[in-house]
């Protein structure tokens, strides 16, 4: 068994917002102390103490992704534990995020599919044991066949949870789309024990939050779009989308100024941004 040890002591705020299964009305912040070690998180003030053992939290929702309507705070976590759920706003929110995650996913044995789909396509890959390795900017997964498969947070472009078959037994299984090599868009796939795969859930989706397709492109664009998304060249664009070189320019530089493109270099080359693959692949689905 662990010896228990302190990963982050900060300032900050907390409070209970559902307990026994209902919502705690006229809610009231507590300031305080908030203390995360590798087993719990403690929350001391001066109503007292109260802890939050790791090993029974079933989900996790970050600053990204829970309702920030309820909390007079810039950032904070839920964290549920059976019918209760207590947010919790530290002070060094980033130190804590990291800690939170990496206490909670580094190590962990998991199976993985990589890469499920490539370039849109479904690609005939076995499930393999990984363990996951979580970084402050990344997510890594180290596969038994020898492969190291990086997955980058601001590179995450979509991410969905379905259940599947694996193995023999009905698993949740998280689909997280991003980049590999020169840029080619792939799917790895997850699963894992329930809270697991919720706590990855809730991890990745901060890149997907964060390059949300919300830009109202024209036809034009959307076209240039799917094409660099099945794999054509920037430079056969033109010829293949069947516009002349002087508009494909101009497409190219709108969709940079739109963080759908980054410039590779000075000659026009351009590489889909998670954005971008967001939305020509939601382009592809409406054909």
């Amino acid at each position: 068994m662990s010896e228990e040890r302190a990963l982050v002591d900060t300032q900050g705020k907390f409070v209970q917002v559902v307990k026994d299964g209902r919502k705690v009305n006229d809610l009231e912040w507590l300031s305080g102390r908030i203390i995360l070690s590798n087993k719990r998180v403690v929350l001391v003030s001066n109503e007292g103490k109260e802890t939050i053992v790791l090993g029974r939290v079933q989900s996790i929702k970050n600053r990204s992704d829970v309702d920030q309507a309820i909390a007079p705070v810039s950032g904070y976590f839920s964290l549920q534990v059976g019918a209760d759920v207590h947010l919790v706003a530290p002070a060094d929110i980033d130190t804590f995020e990291q800690e939170l995650y990496g206490t909670t996913l580094d190590g962990q044995v998991v199976l993985v599919k990589h890469p499920a789909v490539e370039g849109g396509v479904v690609r005939d890959t076995s499930w393999e044991k990984g363990q996951l390795n979580v970084e402050p900017d990344e997510v890594g997964l180290g596969v038994a066949s020898g492969q190291f498969v990086e997955i980058e947070l601001v590179d995450v472009g979509a991410v969905a949870v379905t259940e599947r078959t694996v193995r023999g037994s009905e698993r949740r299984v998280l689909e997280v789309e991003h980049t590999v090599g020169e840029g080619t868009s792939v799917e790895t796939h997850v699963t894992g024990s329930t809270r697991h795969v919720a706590f990855l859930e809730s991890l990745v989706r901060q890149g997907e939050l964060e390059n949300a397709a919300d830009v109202d492109l024209d036809q034009t664009e959307r076209e240039v779009l799917m094409a660099l998304y099945s794999g054509v060249s920037p430079f056969e664009i033109p010829e293949f989308v069947g516009i002349d070189v002087t508009e494909v320019e101009a497409v190219f530089d709108h969709l940079v100024e739109q963080g759908i493109l980054t410039e590779k270099r000075v000659r026009r080359e351009v590489k889909l941004k998670a954005r971008g693959r967001n939305i020509a692949n939601e382009a592809m689905a409406d054909q």
